[in-house]
């Protein structure tokens, strides 16, 4: 037991290692933007910019307007880069920014779920789990493509929750809208993706 013990603290003394060394991994570039340091800045840009510019591109779903976005957000954030307070890594600080910045150019364009129902208290009873796994299994980028033919409702419910890995309380929060109600446009949006997937 003593054995046991000892190697589960050990372990448990890595993973927090581990955990350190993740967070604090670019700390000192952070530090000289927090200084105003330009070649910290370019080093973080470059370290950031392909993902961040994914996220905006599976949200607004145009490339030049995604770049631009990408571009704004980096701007914003490294002006307020000392509200970042180290809660969470800096990607996702920064994702976040992305992100919002990314609905609000997408909603002055149009309204964000104009082609989606938005009743607080909709619920759609149908499981996330019965969409059926092998209508699914297909390459991931087939996957992506058929999502960016969606309406923007769909393509962005789609994307924050299976591409950008966000939980409904997270979506809700981002979107301002109930968590029952992200769970049911995202079931929603599933179905109209399966039905795009087998056009093809």
């Amino acid at each position: 037991m003593g054995a046991a013990q000892s190697i589960k603290t050990s372990l448990y003394s890595k993973m927090a290692n581990a955990e350190a060394a993740f967070r604090n991994l670019h700390q000192d570039l952070l530090d000289g933007c927090k200084t105003g340091d330009q070649k910290a800045q370019f080093k973080i840009y470059k370290l950031y910019y392909k993902a961040m510019y994914n996220t905006s591109l599976r949200i607004v779903n145009d490339t030049m307007e995604a770049e631009d976005i990408m571009q704004e957000s980096f701007l914003s954030a490294f002006e307020k880069i000392d509200t970042y307070s180290g809660t969470v890594s800096f990607g996702a600080w920064l994702k976040r920014i992305v992100i919002n910045r990314s609905l609000d150019a997408l909603s002055r364009r149009k309204a964000i779920f104009e082609d989606i129902e938005l009743h607080v208290g909709i619920r759609d009873e149908s499981s996330e789990e019965t969409v059926r796994k092998e209508e699914l299994d297909v390459k991931v980028e087939e996957v992506k493509d058929a999502i960016n033919r969606l309406p923007d409702g769909y393509r962005i419910i789609l994307s924050l929750y299976l591409l950008e890995g966000y939980d409904h309380d997270e979506i809700a929060e981002i979107l301002n809208i109930s968590s029952s109600t992200s769970r049911s446009q995202l079931s929603r949006a599933k179905q109209k993706l399966i039905a795009e997937m087998k056009k093809r």
